[in-house]
């Protein structure tokens, strides 16, 4: 239960600190958890049950906690279910099959069989952006819209090791300088200390959880022309992850449905995009 994490302990706290942050959140909502061919998965649901569903799937290092700040936006107009992956430190199974398997449409496909989902617009961060990728490439008709935040398998993985190791080295100037280069530029002052809370859990994630190693496959011109739904994607131009401006030439260039924004100054921590993904999606999904 605890090969993700670096000891049990760790695993225990990480999970008692998640439980208390979905105990925050922002609409009324029921916890769900779904047996699947991986084992267990984790979904938090809100929002109308005759609304259109939206499924969220969050980053890497990351649950669905990562959504606490914009869901009450989507919650309004869309039945949302965010969904923990499964091998990352939220309440799902560990069950971590390579990225390039083909395991994880047929996990979503449990998924939506066991929430009643025919169709979905997904909203994905980061290799959650991947996962929503890959399963609107295998499964297009199954896939009404996608919001795509940073998302990888697009452009290349650049090897953030040959940076960020020596970094580490520094003590806490250097991982100061790490989360500056994640983010685009130094932290803001007087954050809330909601956003502070969130980024000290975020640090005992990356204490105690052992991340993939593996490299995201790319997705094909083939696979990812055959996105035929509308297809929104958030960029920013000094993400540190993924190489964006190949991400943008290949959305523009090969999905016909594509809107891609474009932020110069951003980098992978792109966040306060709710409002910006509710007008999108409600504009495409309207009747």
């Amino acid at each position: 239960m605890n090969a993700v994490y670096r000891t049990a302990a760790a695993g225990e706290a990480v999970r008692a600190r998640y439980a208390e942050f979905l105990a925050h959140w922002p609409v009324p909502n029921e916890h769900l958890r779904i047996p699947t061919a991986q084992g267990e998965t984790f979904v938090v649901a809100c929002g109308p049950n005759d609304a259109p569903p939206l499924v969220l799937l969050h980053g890497s290092m990351a649950n669905s906690a990562s959504w606490l700040g914009d869901v009450a936006t989507w919650a309004r107009r869309f039945r949302v279910y965010a969904v923990d992956m499964i091998g990352e430190p939220g309440f799902s199974a560990p069950s971590r099959p390579p990225l390039a398997s083909g395991a994880y449409a047929p996990w979503l496909d449990e998924v939506f069989a066991a929430l009643g989902i025919e169709t979905a617009a997904l909203v994905g961060l980061s290799l959650g952006g991947w996962l929503a990728l890959e399963y609107a490439t295998n499964r297009p008709g199954r896939v009404s819209a996608l919001a795509l935040l940073c998302p990888g398998g697009v452009g290349r993985h650049r090897n953030v090791l040959l940076w960020v190791l020596p970094l580490m080295l520094l003590g806490p100037w250097g991982r100061r300088k790490i989360g500056e280069r994640i983010r685009g530029g130094p932290e803001p002052k007087d954050l809330p200390p909601a956003v502070k809370a969130f980024g000290a859990f975020m640090a005992m994630i990356n204490a105690s959880f052992r991340p993939r190693t593996e490299r995201l496959p790319q997705f094909s011109d083939d696979a990812l022309r055959r996105l035929g739904m509308p297809v929104l994607a958030i960029l920013g131009g000094r993400d540190v992850f993924i190489d964006s401006p190949t991400t943008k030439a290949r959305l523009e260039a090969l999905v016909p449905k594509a809107e891609v924004v474009w932020l110069a100054d951003a980098g992978h921590m792109l966040v306060g995009h709710a409002a910006r993904i509710d007008a999108f999606l409600t504009s495409v999904l309207r009747p």
